[in-house]
């Protein structure tokens, strides 16, 4: 089993260097951060997480790939990735550029954990709907994935055009890097998952057991072969219950949830998680 960490990293809390240090001195395996460009004012979208207000942290999330560049230059082994990036939110090409130039600087450690949205005003500010968010993130990810694999790469869709085009860095794996979807089980999910990839990041992981099998009639319907995807569940709380109940349906990695803090607190939980799965 694998183990890896995910904080909300801002301005306030322990830094991406001093952090990434952390984890691989105490051989954990991953570091993922999360992302959000802004946060308006607008209450019109709930808080996923169940609280009358919007914690503090999601105002002040640091540029998740401005933070683990900074963690690639001062680790050699920890994997490094965003839990979860935005596409419909971001430029594609300039994306994949900045993706791509990661895992080459980083020996193809990087991993590409995306998310479709929840936050309304957020996606109308880039210029997207609701509604549309899916099908952006579909055609901006195959716009990515053609800018890290083509020599030529170009994509022709509704929301997404790149005329034929050249990119390089390429990264380390011919492919790109692999490519997590985050969300809750359901059908358009595993649409997603089986037609542009890797692996599933179950958020919270909570019924992962029932829903394996309709993953698995996704990959078989798109030709996909399900034994090659990851599944890992993503900001799990620390419990031993719960770690071997992910080993005994088949999990080989899990990503756990480390609260945002200053150093000293943040030291204190990187300790317990070692002592909790070595």
């Amino acid at each position: 089993m694998r183990f890896g960490v995910t904080m909300f990293m801002t301005d306030e809390t322990m830094g991406p260097i001093d952090f990434a240090r952390a984890v691989e001195v105490r051989g954990l395996h991953s570091i993922y951060l999360p992302e959000h460009t802004h946060i308006p004012v607008s209450r019109r979208t709930p808080p996923p997480t169940g609280d009358a207000a919007l914690p503090e942290e999601y105002r002040r999330t640091y540029d998740p790939l401005v933070a683990l560049a900074a963690m690639a230059a001062v680790t050699d082994h920890v994997e490094l990735g965003t839990g979860i990036l935005l596409p419909a939110q971001r430029d594609p090409i300039v994306t994949a550029k900045a993706i791509a130039s990661i895992d080459h600087m980083s020996d193809g450690r990087f991993v590409c954990g995306i998310g479709f949205g929840w936050n309304e005003d957020e996606l109308a500010d880039h210029g997207v709907t609701m509604r549309d968010r899916r099908a952006v993130v579909r055609e901006r990810m195959l716009t990515m994935r053609s800018l890290w694999r083509d020599e030529v790469a170009q994509f022709d869709g509704e929301h997404t055009r790149l005329a034929p085009s050249w990119s390089w860095p390429k990264p380390v794996h011919p492919l790109g890097p692999p490519v997590l979807l985050g969300g809750a089980a359901g059908p358009k999910l595993f649409a997603h998952i089986a037609e542009y990839g890797d692996g599933w990041f179950p958020i919270g992981g909570a019924g992962v057991r029932a829903a394996l099998p309709d993953l698995q009639r996704a990959c078989d319907a798109a030709g996909r072969d399900f034994a090659e995807l990851r599944v890992v569940p993503f900001g799990t709380l620390p419990d031993r219950g719960k770690l071997d109940y992910y080993a005994s349906i088949g999990v080989s990695e899990i990503v756990l949830r480390v609260r945002g803090g200053g150093v000293d607190a943040v030291l204190r939980q990187l300790d317990d998680l070692a002592r909790l799965v070595s």
